[in-house]
C-alpha cells in the first residue's frame, strides 16, 4: 500500500507509521486539522490498531539484542547524528508543528525544537560518561551495572509534541532500548517528520518505531503487550491510571507525568513588577503548559498592587496567528478542548466565583480564548482543584506564610510551584514545605537536563531527566567478585 505524503507549511510529511525502518499505511485514517484554521485539513493520518502495535513491538523486539549489544559510544554516534539532522531542520519542523499544534512559530524555531537535538546529545553523552558505583564490603568488590531493559513504549501528549517525544525517547535509546513512539492524535505530524530524520540517520531497522492512531485503540494495544518492558506516558490522570493498570498486569515499570495545578506564590517582599511579568507568561501557549503556575497565591498586603500590575501585563497579550511574530497567545488545540476550557469558566461563574477579567472566546469561528482571571469563592471550587489546561488563572489571597503553604498543598496535584520573594530564608522554608517535583524561586521554566523531573500525587509517578531517566530505562545489576580472585 502506498504511503501518502502531504505538504504541510511547504514541508513534505508522511502520513503513515514507521515500523521496522519502513513507512506503513493502515486500512483506515483519522483527520488532522490545524488549530489556526479548523477548516484546514492537514492530512488523513494512518489509524493504527492491534495489528500495527503488534508489528511495531515485534520489530523492536527483534532489533533489541543487537542495539543493546552496542557500546554506549557506538549508540552515541547514532544519537548525535540524529541531533545534527534536527538542528539542520529546525525551521521546517517548527513550521509543521506550528500549523499542526499552533504553538508560536518563533518560540518553536528559537527555543523548543532545538531542545530536541539537545535531548539526544545530552542523554547520549550521559550514557557514555556513566560511572558505575563501586565499593568493597563483606570480602567482595561490588559494581552496579546498567542492563538495557528491552522494547519501550513512549506515549506523548499533543502539546510540544516534538520536544516531549525526544525528551522521552532519547534516554530510552541511549540506555540501549528499542522504542515504539505513539504521538498524540491531535498533533502527530512533527513526530512523523522525526521518523524521516531517523531514517536519514541510518538507525538500524526496528530500533526506533512510530505508530499513529487513537489512544484507546493503538495505544491501549501497545501498553498491553507483555513484550514491552518499559512504558513512559505524559497526559491526563484518567489515561495514566488506565495505562498503569496495564503496566501492572505485565509487571512493567511505568513513569507518568499527568499534569499540574501549580501555585504561583507572591509574598509582599517580592519584586512585584517582576512577579506580575512572569505571572502573565502563564498565559503563553494558551495556558496549555503543565508546569504553569495557574493558582496565583498573593499576600494580602500586596494583593491590590500585584493585581493592578498583573492586569496591565496580561492585557498586553496579542491573540492571533501563531505564524505572526507579533502574536503572543496561540489558539487552543481543538474544538473539544475549547469547549472543555469554556465549560470550566462558565461553571465557575455560575457557582459564584468572581470573574476578574476575560472569560470568553475571541471569535465564534476560532479556537482563541481570552486570558482569564477568576477569584474563587472557596478553595474547594472546581476551578481551583482541577487542571483547566487553558488560559485561566485563579487568584487567592493569604495572610501568613503557613496559610500560603497550606493553600499551595491543597490540591491533588504536585508537579511544580513558583515562589516570588526577596527573602532567601523564606524561599528555603517555603520550597521545602511545598509538595512539588520542581520549585522555582524568582524564575520559571529554567530546566537542567540532568535534574530529576516529575510530580507527586495526581501529577504522576517516577522521575525523568539525567541519570534518573537512564536508570529507569535500565535493569540494574549488582556484580560482586570475591576478594583475591585472579585473572586466569
Amino acid at each position: 500500500m502506498i504511503v501518502e505524503r502531504v505538504s504541510v507549511a511547504g514541508v513534505e510529511v508522511a502520513t503513515g507509521h514507521f515500523i521496522d525502518g519502513v513507512r506503513v499505511q493502515s486500512a483506515t485514517t483519522f483527520e488532522d486539522r490545524s488549530p489556526l484554521d479548523w477548516d484546514l485539513k492537514l492530512a488523513d493520518v494512518a489509524r493504527g490498531g492491534e495489528a500495527e502495535a503488534h508489528a511495531a513491538v515485534s520489530a523492536a523486539l527483534e532489533a533489541f539484542p543487537a542495539w543493546a549489544a552496542l557500546s554506549t559510544v557506538e549508540r552515541q554516534g547514532y544519537l548525535h547524528r540524529l541531533a545534527d539532522l534536527i538542528d539542520s531542520n529546525v525551521e521546517r519542523i517548527a513550521a509543521v508543528e506550528c500549523l499542526d499544534m499552533a504553538m508560536l512559530e518563533e518560540s518553536l524555531r528559537l527555543r523548543v525544537i532545538g531542545r530536541g537535538a539537545r535531548n539526544f546529545r545530552a542523554y547520549a553523552d550521559l550514557a557514555v560518561a556513566y560511572e558505575a558505583r563501586q565499593w568493597d564490603s563483606n570480602g567482595t568488590h561490588n559494581t552496579v551495572l546498567r542492563m538495557p531493559a528491552g522494547p519501550s513504549a513512549v506515549i506523548t501528549p499533543w502539546n510540544a509534541p516534538f520536544m516531549l517525544s525526544t525528551w522521552k525517547c532519547a534516554p530510552a535509546l541511549a540506555a540501549g532500548n528499542t522504542v515504539i513512539l505513539k504521538p498524540a492524535e491531535w498533533s502527530p505530524l512533527s513526530c512523523s517528520f522525526l521518523m524521516d530524520l531517523v531514517d536519514d540517520a541510518a538507525f538500524p531497522r526496528g530500533v526506533f518505531n512510530m505508530v499513529q492512531g487513537i489512544g484507546s485503540e493503538v495505544g491501549a494495544a501497545l501498553v498491553a503487550d507483555p513484550r514491552v518492558r518499559r512504558i513512559s506516558f505524559t497526559g491526563s490522570p484518567a489515561t495514566g491510571r488506565a495505562i498503569g493498570v496495564a503496566a501492572a498486569k505485565n509487571l512493567v515499570p511505568f513513569t507518568a507525568e499527568l499534569g499540574g495545578k501549580g501555585p504561583f506564590m507572591v509574598f509582599s517582599d517580592a519584586d512585584l513588577d517582576a512577579a506580575a511579568e512572569k505571572a502573565a507568561l502563564m498565559y503563553d501557549d494558551a495556558g496549555q503548559v503543565c508546569l504553569a503556575g495557574t493558582r496565583l497565591l498573593v499576600e494580602s498586603s500586596c494583593r491590590d498592587a500585584f493585581v493592578e500590575r498583573f492586569t496591565e501585563t496580561a492585557g498586553r497579550h496579542i491573540l492571533g496567528d501563531s505564524r505572526d511574530p507579533t502574536t503572543t497567545m496561540s489558539p487552543l488545540i481543538h474544538p473539544q478542548h475549547l469547549e472543555r476550557v469554556e465549560g470550566f469558566v462558565n461553571r465557575a461563574v455560575s457557582e459564584g466565583d468572581r470573574l476578574v477579567f476575560g472569560g470568553h472566546r475571541l471569535a465564534a469561528n476560532g479556537l482563541w480564548f481570552e486570558p482569564t482571571l477568576i477569584e474563587p469563592r472557596s478553595n474547594d471550587s472546581e476551578i481551583v482543584q482541577n487542571e483547566v489546561f487553558g488560559p485561566v488563572l485563579t487568584l487567592q489571597a493569604f495572610e501568613t506564610e503557613d496559610e500560603a503553604i497550606r493553600l499551595a498543598n491543597s490540591t491533588p496535584y504536585g508537579l511544580s510551584a513558583i515562589v516570588y520573594t526577596s527573602d532567601q530564608a523564606k524561599a528555603d522554608r517555603v520550597a521545602s514545605a511545598v509538595r512539588a517535583g520542581t520549585v522555582w524561586v524568582n524564575c520559571f521554566l529554567v530546566r537542567d537536563l540532568t535534574a530529576p523531573f516529575g510530580g507527586t500525587g495526581v501529577s504522576g509517578i517516577g522521575r525523568e531527566g539525567g541519570d534518573y531517566a537512564l536508570d529507569f530505562y535500565s535493569d540494574l545489576k549488582t556484580y560482586q567478585v570475591k576478594e583475591g580472585t585472579t585473572h586466569g
